[in-house]
């Protein structure tokens, strides 16, 4: 998994230069073992990289750990071993791909969602959808239904066959984002074991530092998971005990969850840091092919796998898969240090946007950089249809700092409602949503 995972990361670095970049790790050790352990445990890394390393680990004496990482904690430091790894921002792949996929000849629906499956002989041959927006129902007939719904593939499973046992358990992440000043510079830290064995990171992210994850288990999932108290404070915590100022929770700008949809074990009692992520495919007697497990950065091998299980089972063409060498929507290896950087190719019509109205050059709020001719790009050109979709999901602002994304709701909520012409009320309703779903995100 971790050869697969190194492989698909030099992939992705080819392919979106403009969204993947190099990121170096820091690892503070303190003592010296730590120090010849996980320099030898990396050194495996670069070489399970082969030609698509990031760079060569290295290990780092404590006067020059303290140069790249001048805020860390130096009592009984012993040096440290740094590494290069892969950063990237989720949000706005996933958009580029839906993108790339509307190039090649993909029709991609927003706010469309499967209500059921329907079948001829026993066999899928299509999904009933509704469009939450206008509230039609459509039949949409298929080849092959694949069902990639991360943590809510048991749901799509439920409507093919009621008796299939849940193959999902959900594990939940939490982040934390702080200011800069916590983490000066450009480098990263690695907390290579933490009280519950697991690896903790402090990371710059859109000139804020961004720190997690933890790995709870949970018997339910939903939309909009809620981080726990204790989660919060084990993540202060333990990062605290290696930075010489340690944030408190008067600190924490955003703090948000995420699920991960890890394979279910028999009998549900295993810590779901020992359950694997890898991805697995599941095809059923109707034809479902059902996808689950994996990371981001595997996304691409995830996808070759499930269409060659498709092939295989004669439910589409047979094809030679080309995604290892398509370039990804906005691809450019122009860097200009703008955060406008994040669009790729795309950042020169936004730049037009700007030139040819003035208004659109003006900051959404002061604190951020943002400018209103990106809110009118992502809904024009991304399929954004609500202030959640703008600053959750398009710019991140709300993944930033929660307070500031309530602030610019309703500058972006006035935007929103001109460019899809809609009314004074509905812009109100829009603006009252959002800030019902951004108090979930302060601490």
């Amino acid at each position: 998994m971790v050869f697969d995972a190194l492989k698909e990361r030099g992939i992705l670095l080819r392919n979106a230069p403009h969204l993947i970049k190099k990121q170096l790790f820091v690892i503070p050790c303190y003592t010296h073992f730590e120090r010849i352990k996980y320099f030898i445990g990396l050194k495996l890394y670069d070489w399970l990289s082969g030609t698509l390393s990031f760079g060569s680990s290295k290990s780092i004496s404590s006067k020059k750990l303290l140069q790249l990482f001048p805020t860390i904690n130096n009592q009984n430091l012993k040096g440290g071993v740094t590494y290069f790894d892969g950063q990237f921002d989720d949000a706005r792949l996933a958009i580029n791909l839906a993108k790339t996929a509307t190039e090649k000849g993909a029709v991609v629906l927003n706010y469309c969602k499967v209500t059921a499956l329907t079948k001829e002989n026993k066999k899928l041959d299509g999904v009933i959808v509704i469009d939450l927006e206008e509230k039609k129902e459509f039949h949409l007939k298929t080849k092959a239904v694949i069902n990639a719904t991360g943590v809510f593939v048991d749901e799509i499973l439920k409507m093919d066959e009621a008796s299939n046992k849940p193959l999902v358990r959900p594990s939940q992440g939490v982040h934390l984002v702080v200011g800069k000043r916590f983490l000066e510079g450009t480098n990263a830290l690695l907390i290579p074991e933490t009280p519950d064995n697991r690896v903790l990171f402090a990371v710059p992210w859109h000139n804020h530092v961004l720190i997690g994850t933890t790995d709870t288990p949970l018997t339910q999932h939903s939309l909009e998971p809620v981080a726990l108290e204790k989660e919060i404070d084990f993540i202060l915590e333990t990062v605290g005990q290696y930075l010489q100022i340690a944030p408190s929770k008067e600190d924490i700008l955003t703090v948000f969850a995420g699920l991960r949809p890890l394979a279910a074990s028999q009998n549900n009692k295993e810590k779901t840091k020992e359950i694997s992520r890898d991805h697995k495919i599941i095809i059923s007697s109707s034809g479902l092919i059902t996808i689950t497990g994996g990371k981001w950065t595997t996304y691409r091998k995830m996808a070759d796998d499930t269409i060659k299980s498709a092939i295989k089972n004669g439910l589409v063409p047979v094809s030679v898969c080309q995604t290892n060498k398509i370039p990804i929507h906005g691809f450019t290896t122009v860097v200009e240090n703008s955060h406008l950087d994040i669009y790729g190719s795309d950042a020169e019509k936004i730049k037009l946007l700007q030139k040819k109205n003035g208004w659109m050059q003006e900051q959404i709020i002061a604190e951020m950089p943002y400018t209103k001719a990106e809110i009118v790009w992502c809904i024009r050109y991304e399929m954004a249809r609500t202030i959640e979709d703008l600053l959750a999901r398009r710019l991140r602002i709300l993944f930033l700092d929660a307070r500031a994304a309530m602030k610019a709701a309703p500058v972006v909520g006035e935007i929103l409602r001109k460019e899809l012409l809609q009314t004074e009320e509905w812009k109100q309703s829009q603006i009252t949503n959002f800030l019902k779903l951004a108090k979930g995100y302060l601490p």
